[in-house]
């Protein structure tokens, strides 16, 4: 019975153990993949503000090629007037779901469900029309 009771001990202390070892794997796992998500995330940054001074120096050109033939004040209220046009075009479509990545649109006006899978892509489209019925070619009859 000892004997038994020894082996109880050694089963439960080997479960915990095992237990240790894969919550420590779990949470290295974890750290790293946060470490590479962290670096995505900061390169996505660092890429918006490149951007953002490249599309500042775009409207600076803009404005001082108007100014060549205009005055610096009207050169500078059309760049801005262009530029805020642009802003409430993007809006728009933002709000409006028009995007690239914007869910498929029944004819309703309704988004698509997305399937019960979970995977998050939607049905395919739904056609306007039935699809014809197809009938099955003219067969000779009797040979002839």
């Amino acid at each position: 019975m000892d004997r038994l009771d020894h082996l109880e001990h050694l089963d439960r202390h080997l479960v915990e153990e095992l237990a240790q070892v894969a919550r420590e794997t779990v949470r290295e796992e974890l750290r790293e993949q946060s470490r590479k998500r962290r670096r995505t995330a900061v390169l996505y940054a660092a890429s918006g503000a490149a951007a953002l001074y490249a599309g500042g120096a775009v409207a600076l050109a803009a404005g001082l090629a108007l100014a060549i033939g205009l005055p610096g004040w009207a050169a500078a209220l059309i760049t801005a007037a262009l530029l805020g046009a642009v802003a409430y075009f993007l809006r728009g479509a933002a709000r409006s779901g028009q995007g690239p990545h914007a869910p498929h649109r029944v004819p309703g006006g309704t988004p698509a469900a997305s399937p019960p899978s979970g995977l998050g892509m939607p049905y395919p489209p739904v056609p306007g029309t039935p699809p014809m019925p197809r009938t099955p070619p003219d067969t000779p009859r009797g040979g002839a």
